[in-house]
C-alpha cells in the first residue's frame, strides 16, 4: 500500500512540462491518425442531412459562405461536407459570400471537392458567384434581381455566358439555401430577408458560440436543423460517410480531455495521501 502511495505522490508532484508534452501528443496523434471514435448525430444534424437528401436530383442549391479563417476549423469542415453531398446527389450549386473572406474559403471548398473529388465542371455543374459588399442588403438584391447584384461572376465571366444561371432570376429559383456562417451577416439575415418571406427552405452551419442566437429560428420551423459549431461538422461527416477534419479534431479533443481529468485525478489523489501522511507526523 505503502509503495502505491508513493507512486501516486510521485506522479503528483510530476513537473509542469511533462504534463504539457503529454497533452500536446495526445492532441497531435488523433488530428495526424484519427481514431474514429463513435458520433452520435443530433436531431439537429440529422434533420439538415435528411433535408438535402430529399432534394430531388439536379436540384438548384444556393450555398452562403460567411466566415474567415480564424474560424476555419469550426466553418470549413461544414462547407466541404455539404459541398459533398450536394455533388455526390448530383445538385446543381451556386456559392454567394457575404464576407470579403468568404470568396477565398469557397474557392479553397470547391478547389477540393467540385473539382478534385467529383470532377464537377464550372458553369455546368456550380458557378462561384463571389463576395459582394452591403450586407443584409445583398440578401435582399438576391431575394429581387439577383442578375441586377451580380453581372459578374468571381471570374468576371458574364453571368449570361454561365449555363447555369439560365432561368434564375431571383431567391425563389432555388429548391434550398444552407448558410455557412460566423456572425453577421449571415444565418439571421438569410433568415429574416430572404427564407422566411418567401418560403424558400435552409438550414445553415453556426459556430458554436452562435448557436444559441439561431436556434430559435430552428425551434419556430423557420430553418431545417443547424449544424453547431465543430461537433455538429463532425456528426455530418458521420452522416455523409465520410470522416475528415471535424472528426479528427473531435478525437482530439475527446483524448486531450480524458488525459486532463485522469492528471485531476491522480493530483488530487496525490495531495490527499500527502495531507493523510502530514498528519501522522
Amino acid at each position: 500500500m505503502k509503495k502505491l502511495e508513493d507512486l501516486f505522490l510521485q506522479i503528483g508532484n510530476i513537473d509542469r512540462r511533462w504534463i504539457f508534452i503529454i497533452i500536446a501528443i495526445v492532441v497531435v496523434i488523433p488530428l495526424l491518425v484519427p481514431i474514429g471514435l463513435p458520433i452520435r448525430a443530433t436531431d439537429t444534424s440529422r434533420d439538415v442531412f435528411e433535408a438535402i437528401e430529399s432534394l430531388p436530383k439536379g436540384s438548384k442549391v444556393l450555398l452562403s459562405i460567411e466566415y474567415s479563417p480564424s474560424t476555419k476549423p469550426e466553418n470549413h469542415p461544414m462547407a466541404i461536407s455539404i459541398l459533398r453531398h450536394l455533388f455526390r446527389n448530383d445538385h446543381i450549386v451556386y456559392v454567394t459570400c457575404l464576407w470579403p473572406d468568404g470568396q477565398f474559403m469557397a474557392q479553397d471548398a470547391l478547389n477540393q471537392v467540385a473539382e478534385g473529388e467529383y470532377g464537377k465542371k464550372y458553369g455546368k455543374d456550380y458557378v462561384l458567384l463571389g463576395y459582394r459588399p452591403g450586407g443584409e442588403a445583398v440578401v435582399k438584391g438576391i431575394v429581387s434581381n439577383i442578375r441586377k447584384l451580380y453581372s459578374v461572376d468571381a471570374k468576371q465571366t458574364k453571368i449570361d455566358e454561365i449555363p447555369i444561371m439560365n432561368g434564375i432570376t431571383n431567391f425563389k429559383d432555388f429548391a434550398f439555401l444552407f448558410s455557412v456562417s460566423a456572425g453577421y451577416p449571415g444565418t439571421i439575415e438569410w433568415v429574416q430577408y430572404a427564407a422566411d418571406p418567401t418560403g424558400v427552405p435552409m438550414s445553415s452551419g453556426v459556430t458554436s458560440i452562435q448557436v444559441n442566437e439561431v436556434m430559435p429560428y430552428v425551434q419556430s420551423g423557420q430553418m431545417v436543423g443547424v449544424l453547431a459549431g465543430m461537433p455538429g461538422a463532425a456528426e455530418y461527416e458521420s452522416l455523409i460517410g465520410k470522416k475528415g477534419s471535424a472528426t479528427s479534431g473531435m478525437d482530439a479533443q475527446s483524448v486531450a480531455h480524458l488525459v486532463i481529468v485522469l492528471f485531476i485525478v491522480l493530483g488530487n489523489t496525490a495531495y490527499f495521501i500527502e495531507r493523510k501522511r502530514s498528519k501522522k507526523y
